[in-house]
């Protein structure tokens, strides 16, 4: 159980500091702990130009655009490998606009296929490289635990460049150069990049100084159209929106409302989205998962060419293929829906799941289930159980210098405030790895140990619990920026609260709490009735519509009925459903 509680006051010296700014736009600085004015300015008011870093402040920056220009010089093919999610994919759509801006044809963008070669780079692509006479190779959100696979590539004769925004692990790849912010000893101020914003600061030092010493005449600022891009994998890949990621993702959905990508245009089309008015929940739920559907379905080329292409003709083609594999992916993740639904039945004896008995931690697997879907499905058990889901699958042969394994991979959501990371860190041996962060994670575990795992998470999940909360369960409390009345539900508190978009990670859409309010009307819409409207009157008898999707009354801890007091928490937005701005709430919880 959730309990709520409004954030404390601000203080008045506080509230000084921020006089500039609207009493409500105030508050809710404040609860982003933005307490000075010029931090308040620099985050309300991005600035492309005095808001981003200097791109030679990344280690080995200069190194990396000479070892360019000296291909470019002589002519050498250049590979680009990128990953093949909607953080990798779109950094490769940058670099080959940077180089079709400088005119520069001599390259190929390479994509691994994500269930058949796996992630990051691989010998057999290297050596198909080599082979195409690649000698420099270039890789986007990939490469820096990759230490085999460079040494490789070196042995072929190509120079690679990393350019990476994961962790590096303790031995580095013999990398030509390597360009991530987390490297020990980078002074960059920005830590947080994605892959894509990492990439793009060698497309802005590539073009400086292309410029500077004259080989090649780019327009000054050029690079910023290539933001949406940018933008478009800041908010996919869940970096923080603080710092020079909120300068792109702000500046990247200025770009996105007026990109001249054909293949944008015909996916916003085709999903009945205005471009000129697309949000960032607009390219969270239905771009990005478009995108990653050709790597989790199919070839993941195909949405790099649906970024990157000037044929309508192709756009459109690439634009329905692609929403055609996401409802494929759709298909088959409902599929392993079912199915875990019935191994749960199964577990209470063919009848209907009693909470009271289930496990803490579910563990369920198919060895016939792909591990790249595993996350999509996750989430949804998580949520629905508010408990930590572990699931399963297997990916079937990895190549090893020693022999062929049959390698399970797996996803974990935590579905309430268990850190899953620390949870499995406690049985850290089952694992043979496993990461991400406390409500998400990945793991791979031999079949040896896959059997035993479920005990092992809820031996190690009570004694997590015995220790945070001395053998009692804890109410989580969440905090909610202000209380509201119905009456507030104005387009002038929206443009308060727009001030602070795009959201997304370390940078929430405002919670609203409105206290003992009236049902006066219930409505499930959608062609599934899946989704759940809630209508209630201000002080003036206009309609409030609150709005919750894949949801129903009985999703809530209290009774939801017409004419029923409850409490609401709340985030507020502007929907433009049939092209008509409306303004409502997103329930996020009842009580």
């Amino acid at each position: 159980m959730k309990k709520y509680v409004a954030r404390e006051q601000i203080p008045e010296s506080i509230s000084q500091n921020l006089k500039a700014f609207h009493p409500f736009v105030r508050d809710l600085l404040y609860g982003r702990n933005i307490i000075e004015e010029t931090d308040a300015q620099r985050f309300l008011n991005p600035d492309y130009d005095l808001h981003t870093h200097d791109p030679f402040l990344l280690k080995n920056m200069e190194k990396v655009v000479d070892r360019i220009f000296l291909a470019m010089e002589k002519n050498e093919k250049i590979a680009i490998y990128s990953d093949y999610d909607a953080d990798g994919i779109p950094g490769a759509v940058v670099l080959h606009d940077c180089f079709k801006k400088i005119s520069y044809e001599n390259f190929v963008n390479y994509i691994p296929l994500r269930n058949e070669e796996g992630f990051g780079l691989n010998k057999n692509a290297i050596t198909d490289l080599c082979s195409q006479g690649a000698t420099l190779l270039i890789t986007i959100d990939c490469g820096i635990t990759d230490v085999e696979e460079v040494s490789h590539a070196l042995e072929c004769g190509i120079d690679v460049i990393i350019t990476d925004h994961h962790i590096p692990g303790a031995l580095l790849p013999k990398a030509f150069a390597i360009i991530n912010p987390k490297l020990k000893g980078d002074e960059y101020p920005e830590k947080m990049l994605c892959g894509s914003g990492v990439i793009f600061k060698v497309v802005q030092a590539l073009l400086s100084k292309g410029a500077a010493t004259g080989r090649f005449t780019v327009a000054h600022g050029q690079e910023k159209w290539m933001l949406d891009m940018v933008g478009l994998a800041t908010l996919s890949d869940m970096v923080p929106l603080v710092g020079e990621n909120r300068v792109f993702a702000y500046y990247g959905m200025t770009v996105l409302h007026k990109s001249p990508r054909v293949g944008l245009m015909k996916l916003f089309s085709l999903l009945k989205i205005q471009q000129q008015n697309a949000t960032e929940d607009d390219i969270a739920f239905m771009i990005t998962p478009r995108i990653n559907a050709a790597s989790r379905m199919g070839i993941p080329l195909d949405a790099f060419k649906l970024l990157s292409t000037t044929d309508e003709v192709e756009a459109e083609m690439l634009a329905l293929h692609l929403h055609a594999k996401n409802d494929e992916r759709k298909g088959v993740v409902a599929g392993m829906v079912k199915e875990i639904k019935k191994k749960i039945q199964a577990r209470e004896n063919g009848g209907e799941h009693i909470t009271g008995i289930m496990r803490e931690v579910l563990v369920i697997g198919n060895p016939y289930w792909k591990p790249s879907l595993l996350g999509l499905v996750a989430n949804s058990f998580s949520d629905e159980h508010n408990r930590p889901v572990f699931l399963w699958g297997r990916e079937g042969e990895k190549e090893s210098d020693e022999k062929s394994e049959l390698v399970i991979k797996g996803s974990c959501r935590a579905g309430g405030d268990t850190n899953v990371v620390a949870l499995m860190e406690r049985v850290k041996d089952v694992f043979i790895e496993y990461g991400g962060h406390k409500g998400a994670g990945g793991f791979s575990v031999s079949q040896e140990h896959i059997h035993t795992l479920e005990e092992r998470l809820n031996i190690a999940y009570a004694e997590m619990v015995s220790e945070l909360n001395n053998g009692s369960h804890k109410i989580s409390e969440t905090v909610v920026d202000k209380k509201l009345s119905l009456d507030d539900v104005n387009w002038q508190t929206y443009t308060h609260v727009e001030k602070f978009a795009p959201f997304g990670c370390e940078n929430p859409k405002p919670l609203f709490l409105f206290e003992n309010i009236i049902v006066a009307s219930i409505k499930l819409f959608g062609k599934e009735k899946n989704h759940l409207e809630i209508k209630f009157k201000n002080s003036k008898g206009k309609d409030v519509t609150a709005m919750a999707f894949f949801s129903s009354p009985e999703k809530f801890s209290v009774p939801v009925n017409i004419d029923s007091r409850i409490s609401l928490v709340a985030t507020i937005e502007k929907s433009m459903f049939r092209n008509f701005p409306e303004l409502r709430l997103r329930i996020v919880d009842i009580f």
